[in-house]
């Protein structure tokens, strides 16, 4: 006589739309960031002046500041969404 284990962890609707949302924020932010300095060393290597590829570097650093930060924080709250809509494993005996 074997006993089989099975694991079964689903997530709902509202589970799998945290989790996708989560998956795709990151993907937007990740090209977002990716783009935005990527235009801002255009702009710093165009620059005709000292000061004025200085006020591209400091707006470039800004700029990556306020990004990270807002993707941080955007992880943090779908992060904890995706946590807490998952559902707890059920193991299921089977003989």
């Amino acid at each position: 006589m074997a006993t089989v284990q099975k694991e079964v962890s689903d997530r709902t609707l509202f589970g799998k739309i945290m989790k996708w949302s989560f998956i795709i924020f990151n993907v937007i932010m990740l090209i977002w960031f990716i783009g935005g300095m990527s235009t801002a060393g255009d702009v710093v290597g165009n620059a005709a002046s000292d000061a004025e590829r200085a006020g591209a570097a400091i707006g470039t650093t800004l700029a990556a500041g306020m990004l990270l930060t807002l993707w941080a924080i955007g992880d943090v709250i779908l992060g904890l969404f995706v946590l807490f809509t998952r559902r707890k494993k059920l193991i299921t005996i089977e003989e």
